[in-house]
């Protein structure tokens, strides 16, 4: 990352939770004996594709929950480099730095993050779906989200995907981006541009005063709307929807076909 200004350089997230405790019922079989990261998509799983993304970016600590299936979450992780899986265990591998936080009981991606925490130092960090798969546009997303935050006015940046060019979603949308960039969720009965494409940044501050295990990020989302200090960015590439065996399948016959353009003369 030579060449970046230093004042940018200080304020990237330098921690990352990725979140991977969910059961993925949509995807079975698929995901009847493997945990739904742990599928694979033309040959790399996705857990791997993300933090494959996080570690390139030069984030140095990534802690991923796992909840389903656990043990094959921490026995994966653990294959990239030396793990802390709880608190008994601090050996550090030369590159990033994981921990594993199982959770005995399943938290939601709310109370998943408050039990991490501590693992996330007291500056803010990205936030990474475990099963999300993306394609970079002509500026990494990471380098986009780190760009774009702004510590005094945010307590929470979301990456938008446009409804229009999410490749197998056929959703309603989440939400309505003003000019500024704040969010503002899609009214009821209606249908909004943009959905929530699993990437963020999150202030430590939005973990304040929180309710009692398990809850969703959207109770913070909407603390966070309330108050002014929800924003996104649109993303610039390309994103699939993948929830599905069959919306794999067609992220798999997309990533060919876009490979097979790329090597064309």
């Amino acid at each position: 990352m030579t060449g970046i200004d230093p004042a940018f350089a200080a304020m990237t997230p330098r921690h990352a939770m990725v979140l991977a405790a969910g059961l993925g019922l949509r995807m079975r079989p698929l995901s009847a004996q493997r945990p739904k990261p742990l599928i694979s998509v033309a040959g790399r799983t996705l857990l791997d594709r993300v933090l494959d993304r996080l570690e390139a970016f030069g984030v140095v600590d990534i802690v991923v929950n796992a909840h389903y299936l656990a043990d094959q979450i921490a026995d994966h992780v653990a294959s990239r480099g030396a793990v802390t899986t709880g608190p008994a265990r601090s050996e550090f591998g030369a590159r990033s730095r994981f921990k594993v936080s199982v959770e005995a009981e399943r938290l939601e991606t709310g109370g998943g993050i408050a039990l991490a925490l501590p693992l996330l130092g007291e500056s803010p960090f990205f936030v990474v779906n475990g099963d999300v798969l993306w394609l970079d546009g002509p500026r990494p997303t990471l380098d986009r989200l780190a760009a774009a935050w702004d510590e005094a006015a945010m307590d929470a940046l979301l990456l938008m995907q446009s409804t229009q060019t999410a490749l197998g979603y056929d959703g309603e949308g989440d939400f309505l981006v003003a000019d500024d960039g704040r969010l503002c969720r899609r009214p009821k009965g209606t249908v909004a541009p943009y959905l929530f494409a699993g990437i963020q940044i999150l202030s430590p501050r939005l973990f304040s005063d929180l309710p009692v295990p398990p809850f969703s990020l959207n109770v913070l989302y909407d603390r966070a709307a309330a108050g002014g200090r929800l924003f996104g960015i649109v993303h610039h590439g390309r994103w699939f929807h993948v929830g599905t065996p069959a919306d794999l399948a067609l992220a798999e016959d997309e990533l060919a076909r876009l490979d097979a353009a790329a090597r064309e003369p």
